[in-house]
């Protein structure tokens, strides 16, 4: 072990730009990701400058603060189990059957993730709200109150559903249907074949996504902001109310600590979990696979469900499309230009400033991305393991933390950033790299590293080698890294909602502030604008990381 240190640390001192990398890493890591959770931690301890457990012991004698917890993980315990049946079932629909008009039930199926996670919300609001169309226009029920647990509830299940599908359908796409075939030839039911085959092979991926859900319904700010109420108090939301109403920094502090420990032991098991899928998968990958387990009628059955996910979504962004082109939901539906002309005329600093923030932190995050990847996979340096856990901490991070980690950190000497674009840039970058990491990881370990040694064997520096051999190579990774970033960047609200000020704001935050006003048009309209955004950024980034491709895979060392 020693030897290979100091082998290290030989490679390393030889090359200066390798060097140089690995300490700017490392210091940003420390600095703007490790130092706000260390502060955060250390704030919750203190109350008027003393050191002090009273804020923890408040957690016990409060009513208020053990409801909110275990609100909060009810909450994502549920919509755990339910993203995650309505993700394997569309999942499996999607990947193993043949059915029609698969492509588009697969859009449709993600959309929410494009778009600001409480559009949900609003669209709920629009729907089931006091003046509902469903609640009061269609049924005449008066007094019908979506707050509370159900709401919460239903509007994160819509919002996280598609992440599960997402991570399960590469799962359920790699399981071999001959495996299934040779049950059944065995004379297994189609019943017994699924329980005894199928789905323990993709048991791993379930538990994966489940826990990907409760990380996300545990960090979601927007949501229980807009449908929680009064009466039903969740921790992120209490949170943001213990510093912005109560201006109680301390209390913030300790209830956002509380709300970490359930997300990074969650996090840890999901880590646990997809280090062993490697085992799990006992074939290759084919393309596509059609299952047989399935009967005609189920097989139609549970095409019904995908097919009625995908009309919920076209039923929930329907109404916010109606909802931005009319002048008073429940009232008066004549059709208004209002709300878009509020958007660009009073509110369109707001956009300026998004929009600025994405385009900045959008490649500074997908380059850092991939950079980190590369270094993780292939090279060799004292700390990598380190590297890689700091760089990817962030994600197990709920928003709320974040946010208040940035405040207790750079509000003072010897960072002052409160207040400028520099803090929504930085906390955006290193919050939303890990995707970027995790995907080029993946994908530099299939790879074979004798394309890049061939190329630094002709005299390419380190430099040269990751911008003209590695970065066309791992192209897939960075799209993802890019439009990761870029999306999050565009529709985020959690951390960003404690960093925005009167020079610099955010579309999502006066979205949150239009729906606390009543102005659900106005708030509709900004939703729309966003997704519409960031479609054509999608576009956008596939054609600059499509012709870099090109471009560079015409380079000759």
């Amino acid at each position: 072990m020693k030897s290979d240190s100091r082998m290290s640390l030989r490679i390393l001192a030889r090359d200066p730009i390798l060097l140089a990398l690995v300490f700017v890493i490392f210091v940003s890591i420390a600095l703007f990701v490790v130092y706000p959770l260390v502060m955060v931690f250390l704030a919750s301890f203190q109350v008027r400058g003393d050191w002090t457990l009273d804020n923890y012991g408040l957690m016990v004698e409060r009513r208020l603060y053990r409801t909110a917890l275990w609100n909060s993980l009810s909450v994502g315990a549920v919509v755990g189990i339910l993203g995650v049946v309505i993700g394997y079932v569309a999942a499996f629909v999607l990947t193993r059957l043949d059915v029609p008009f698969r492509r588009t039930l697969h859009y449709l199926t993600i959309l929410p993730i494009i778009s600001p996670p409480f559009v949900s919300a609003v669209s709920i609001l629009f729907l089931f709200g006091f003046n509902g169309l469903i609640t009061r226009q269609m049924l005449g029920l008066q007094d019908f109150n979506i707050y509370g647990f159900h709401g919460v509830v239903w509007s994160q299940v819509f919002t996280f559903a598609p992440i599960a599908y997402l991570s399960l359908r590469g799962v359920l796409a790699s399981i071999s249907p001959t495996l299934e075939d040779a049950a059944l030839n065995m004379g297994a039911s189609r019943w017994q074949t699924f329980w005894k085959v199928t789905f323990p092979l993709s048991l791993p991926g379930v538990a994966s996504a489940f826990l990907i859900v409760f990380i996300e319904s545990m960090a979601d700010f927007g949501n229980p902001l807009v449908l929680a109420g009064a009466a039903f108090p969740m921790l992120a939301p209490q949170a943001y109310l213990e510093i912005t109403g109560s201006f109680n920094l301390s209390r913030g502090a300790t209830l956002a600590v509380i709300l970490l420990l359930p997300s990074l032991t969650a996090f840890a098991i999901q880590r646990y979990y997809l280090s062993k899928r490697q085992y799990i998968t006992v074939t290759g990958k084919p393309s596509t696979s059609t299952s047989k387990i399935v009967s005609p009628a189920m097989k139609w059955l549970l095409y019904s469900f995908v097919v009625l996910f995908g009309l919920i979504v076209v039923l929930f962004y329907g109404v916010i499309v109606v909802g931005a082109l009319t002048q008073v939901w429940g009232f008066n539906y004549t059709f208004t230009l209002d709300h878009f002309a509020y958007v660009f005329q009073v509110g369109f600093k707001t956009v300026t400033d998004t929009l600025i923030i994405a385009i900045i932190s959008t490649p500074v995050s997908g380059l850092l991305g991939m950079i980190i990847a590369f270094l993780i996979v292939r090279r060799q340096f004292p700390g990598k393991s380190a590297m890689e856990f700091g760089s990817i901490l962030s994600y197990a991070v709920p928003g709320t933390v974040v946010g208040i980690g940035y405040i207790l950190a750079f509000n003072g000497p010897p960072i002052i950033l409160t207040g400028t674009l520099i803090i929504l840039v930085l906390a955006f970058v290193f919050r939303y790299v890990p995707v970027g990491i995790q995907s080029g990881i993946a994908i530099l370990r299939q790879i074979d590293p004798s394309i890049e040694e061939a190329a630094q064997n002709l005299g390419a520096s380190t430099l040269q080698t990751f911008r003209k051999v590695t970065l066309p190579l791992i192209a897939p990774a960075f799209f993802t890294g890019l439009v990761y970033a870029f999306v999050r960047a565009m529709t985020a609200i959690s951390a960003a909602i404690f960093l925005v000020s009167a020079n610099w704001n955010l579309m999502t935050v006066q979205i949150l502030n239009q729906v606390g006003s009543g102005r659900l048009g106005v708030a509709a309209a900004y939703s729309i604008l966003v997704i519409v955004i960031v479609l054509a950024a999608i576009g956008l980034i596939g054609l600059f990381v499509g012709r870099m491709t090109r471009h560079s895979s015409m380079v000759r060392f």
